[in-house]
């Protein structure tokens, strides 16, 4: 067995387990010995059939009887049915899409269940549970991995797949760490260590070989919680090398000078129909100041939702667009904004409009849905269809110097004559590959590049994703705006809810609410979430609440073409209620829209509650934010309460990091950062010590030269940093 071996060589596979791994991206035993647990011990709670409850994650032990094959009635499902008994009771299970589990178990033999307590029509049963035969069942069975205590099972857990079970990691890895190899002996010593020795003993880490053999089974909780603290401070400290490269590299290029444009700048923003704040001038001025350097800008702009970003972005492609290239006296510098929706897309193109009108300049607009151009001769005050390949040739020969569009922008057929700045809103949503490769453009000179958020992130998160990026925060809000009054909102309370949102509907006002489903989930189907639906509410509404008003519904999986007639009408006062999903949370730009209902809040982070609750914070109209939550738990209520005494997004993200962690922030698949690197994000001094050892490598040996381990380690690092 050697690091590079292929699981399926060493082991032997089902079908299920083979897609199983390639699910989770697992081929190789090196890929398998960094699979690591999520948590330890009590994988599930050795119960009698008489003391479990919905929702428990039990073992039980039994008799299993009248086993049998049929088919859900409602979707023909085909799925095995048993009942298990033990000397307290009886209980139903149910195995969907797997009826062979029938033929398997022999009727009347004594098993082993392992699964989660569901309950329908007020009667108990297990889906789908983990099962196996066994000769007798046990006074005390396993220990906890880190005591003594009876009624828990022993195993690590790990995030399964079908198939794949943690008892299955736990005894594959353990095979793979007590390997020897033809040449080496021990497979582990095989091993490179990406951290040097004097960075371990610093801050008193554990070695590679020990950190593995401690992570997937480990004899006390101090080597668990060691060995997670070693491999935390590995991914960030690998993340940091990668980032301080990128920015070294980066500036190795020129990119286009802007001077001298402070004072027309500050004419156009006097021209806003609003005040500009402090923070957003301030910002605007540190732009100008990056355009001035020898290299290309690279910046996040956060800023809270309605703190107005769109405003200093517009501000500073003025000072782009009214420069000419270089030693030419015709022409402009161009700008590329892209942003993540088509709706949000088109929102930019009428802003941008607004904004430039006076100066004549051309500004396109291309999604996947079609493109337009402003000005033109057929309407003098909106954008008007063009075909792409007409867009696509003023574009190239400098004609439009401002274009806006969602991915579409990074196609290859999108060529630029004078790409001098990149804005790209939402900067978590989009790849760092789909980023690159708008840069890629211009092969000598590099354009400036302003990422935008409206997500409130945590400082430590912040500098672990964005090590690349000088971060600039809009901490104060336009004047006038008031407060939004936020209600968590019981089941009991709805009815007055409703009332108050009517009252708002009266005066002419508007609202949302949003649901964490498009479609009911299926009854039948085995942990199925009973959480509102946009198709479902969009009906109940209609019909037994708001029958008088027009209601309309947006959700992903709608045609583009419905989903910009849903979104127009409802802007345009049409329809007064808009039932939809999260698609909704970025951007969207209503400012009648006064009122949101979010169904299932418990659901939802809380950086995210922010950012839907933000949608109604278009106008100094009062807003208000009801979250309906069902849910009984008291940490739960806690920490929805705190959306109503959080000064700001910021302060909110704290909140849920510290509550909830990192990963809950937008979900780390988002972030690209495993679950141990976004537990290192709650801890700043280890986030600043891998800064700290990060640079201190880099500065000296920028070509790691002397330090071929991490070189080593990055090459291997198939996964990088994103922010999709």
């Amino acid at each position: 067995m050697e690091l590079s071996s292929f699981i399926s060589d060493e082991f032997r596979l089902n079908d299920f387990q083979k897609k199983g791994l390639k699910k989770l991206r697992l081929h190789t035993i090196e890929d398998l010995l960094y699979y690591f647990p999520v948590r330890y011990g009590e994988v599930a709670t050795i119960k009698h059939i008489k003391d479990v409850e919905v929702g428990d994650h039990v073992v039980l032990y039994g008799t299993i009887k009248n086993l049998s094959i049929s088919k859900a009635f409602q979707k023909k499902t085909s799925m095995a049915k048993g009942t298990l008994t033990d000397d307290t009771g009886s209980l139903n299970i149910v195995w969907f899409h797997q009826p062979y589990i029938a033929k398997m178990i022999t009727e009347g033999s004594l098993v082993r269940v392992e699964g989660k307590i569901s309950q329908r029509k007020e009667v108990l049963y297990i889906t789908n549970p983990e099962t196996e035969t066994v000769k007798e069942v046990p006074i005390a069975v396993g220990n906890s991995i880190f005591g003594n205590e009876i009624n828990h099972a022993a195993y690590p857990i790990y995030s399964e797949s079908k198939g794949l079970t943690s008892k299955w990691f736990y005894h594959a890895v353990q095979k793979i760490l007590g390997a020897k190899t033809p040449q080496r002996g021990k497979l582990l010593d095989t091993l490179i260590d990406p951290i040097p020795e004097y960075v371990l003993k610093r801050y008193s880490l554990p070695s590679l070989n020990s950190s593995l053999i401690w992570i997937h089974g480990p004899k006390k909780e101090s080597d668990s919680i060691a060995a997670r603290k070693r491999f935390a401070f590995q991914e960030i400290f690998l993340i940091q090398i990668e980032k301080y490269k990128e920015r070294a590299e980066y500036r190795k290029y020129p990119s286009f000078v802007i001077e001298d444009k402070e004072k027309e700048v500050l004419n156009f923003v006097k021209r806003f129909p609003f005040q500009a704040t402090n923070a957003q001038l301030k910002a605007i001025t540190g732009i100008l100041e990056d355009f001035k350097k020898d290299y290309a800008m690279s910046r996040l702009l956060e800023g809270d939702v309605g703190s107005g970003k769109t405003a200093v972005a517009a501000a500073t492609v003025f000072a782009i667009t009214t420069t000419r290239p270089e030693n030419k006296d015709f022409g402009n510098l161009q700008t590329a904004y892209m942003a993540p929706t088509e709706i949000l897309a088109e929102q930019h193109f009428e802003s941008f409009i607004q904004y430039f009108a006076y100066l004549g300049i051309q500004i396109g607009l291309i999604t996947g849905s079609g493109c337009k151009k402003f000005p033109s001769k057929l309407n003098p005050t909106k954008g008007t269809d063009i075909s792409r390949a007409q867009l696509l040739k003023w574009v190239e020969n400098g004609e439009i110097p401002i274009l806006v569009g969602t991915h579409s922008l990074i196609q290859k057929e999108v060529k630029f004559k004078n790409l001098a700045y990149i804005i790209i809103d939402e900067q978590h949503r989009f790849g760092t590959r789909q980023r690159a490769k708008l840069r890629q453009k211009e092969d000598t000179i590099l354009p400036h590049l302003l990422s935008m958020t409206a997500t409130p992130i945590p400082r430590t998160l912040a500098l672990t994703i964005y090590g690349d990026l000088d971060l600039t925060l809009l901490d104060e809000m336009p004047a006038g705006r008031k407060t939004i009054i936020t209600e968590v909102v019981v089941p009991s309370k709805r009815k007055d809810t409703y009332e108050k949102i009517r009252v708002e509907l009266q005066n002419g006002r508007q609202a949302y609410v949003i649901c964490p489903r498009i479609e009911e989930a299926d009854p039948l189907k085995a942990n199925a979430l009973t959480v509102a639906s946009v198709t479902e509410e969009t009906k109940r509404l209609k019909k037994d609440i708001f029958p008088e008003y027009d209601i309309a519904m947006l959700h992903g999986r709608m045609k583009p073409s419905e989903k910009e007639k849903a979104m127009r009408e409802f802007k345009e006062g049409k329809t007064q209620i808009l039932v939809a999903t999260s698609v909704i949370e970025v951007g969207v730009n209503v400012p009648n829209a006064t009122s949101i209902i979010i169904e299932g809040a418990e659901r939802f982070g809380l950086a995210q509650l922010h950012q839907l609750r933000g949608r109604v914070i278009r106008s100094n109209h009062q807003a208000y934010c009801y979250v309906f939550t069902e849910s009984q738990n008291e940490k739960t209520f806690e920490r929805l309460k705190a959306l109503s005494s959080a000064k700001n997004g910021f302060e909110l993200a704290e909140f849920d990091l510290a509550q909830r962690g990192a990963g809950e922030l937008r979900g780390n698949k988002q972030w690209g950062i495993s679950d141990l690197g976004m537990e290192a994000i709650k801890n700043i001094k280890m986030v600043e010590a891998a800064q700290k050892e990060s640079e201190a490598i880099m500065k000296k040996d920028p070509e790691l030269a002397s330090h071929p381990h991490i070189k080593h380690a990055l090459e291997k690092q198939d996964q990088k940093v994103h922010f999709e």
